[in-house]
C-alpha cells in the first residue's frame, strides 16, 4: 500500500470512508459532513489532515488526524481521530502501514504524544492498541462532548 497525504481533488473518496466507517460503527445517521464542509475544513482552515492509502490504484483506507496540545508535556500532539481500511482490505497489514506512518510524523513532529479513541467494543482493534502497539488505555478519563446543537441551544436558555 502507497500512503500519501489527501489532496483537494480527494474530497469525494474521503466521503466516502467517512460513511464507510460510520456505517461500520453503525452511526452512519449521523454523518453530516458534506464535500463543501471537508473542502472548507481541510483544505482551507486546515482543522485536520488525511493521509490516504492506495493499493493497486484504487484507494482503499484513510486517516484522518490533527495536533492538539498538553499542558503537561508542553508540546503538541497528534490526534488521530479516524483510522478505517475498507473490509476487504482488512488482516493485510495496512492499518499497521498506516500506524507506522502516523507514528513516524508524530516523531518528526515532536509531539509528546499520540492519542486516539476506540469504541469498547472493536476487540481486534484494542488488541492491537494494547498487545502490538503497547498503548495503554486511558480508561479513568471519561470522554464529554457538546454538539454543535447543545452549544447553540445552551446560549439560548
Amino acid at each position: 500500500m502507497n500512503i500519501r497525504f489527501a489532496t483537494k481533488e480527494d474530497v469525494p473518496a474521503i466521503l466516502h470512508l467517512i460513511k464507510a466507517i460510520a456505517d461500520y460503527e453503525k452511526l452512519l445517521h449521523e454523518v453530516t459532513a458534506t464535500e463543501e464542509i471537508l473542502y472548507d475544513s481541510l483544505f482551507v482552515k486546515k482543522a485536520a489532515e488525511v493521509l490516504l492509502g492506495e493499493y493497486d490504484g484504487k484507494i482503499i483506507g484513510f486517516a484522518l488526524f490533527f495536533h492538539n496540545f498538553s499542558t503537561f508535556t508542553g508540546k503538541r500532539g497528534l490526534y488521530l481521530e479516524d483510522l478505517f481500511v475498507l473490509p476487504e482490505y482488512r488482516h493485510q497489514g495496512f492499518g499497521k502501514q498506516f500506524f507506522f506512518e502516523l507514528m513516524q510524523l508524530a516523531q518528526q513532529r515532536e509531539c509528546g504524544r499520540m492519542e486516539w479513541i476506540c469504541l469498547d467494543w472493536n476487540a481486534p482493534a484494542i488488541r492491537f492498541y494494547t498487545d502490538y502497539l503497547g498503548a495503554i488505555p486511558m480508561d479513568e478519563w471519561t470522554v464529554y462532548r457538546l454538539s454543535e446543537k447543545k452549544i447553540a441551544d445552551f446560549f439560548l436558555r
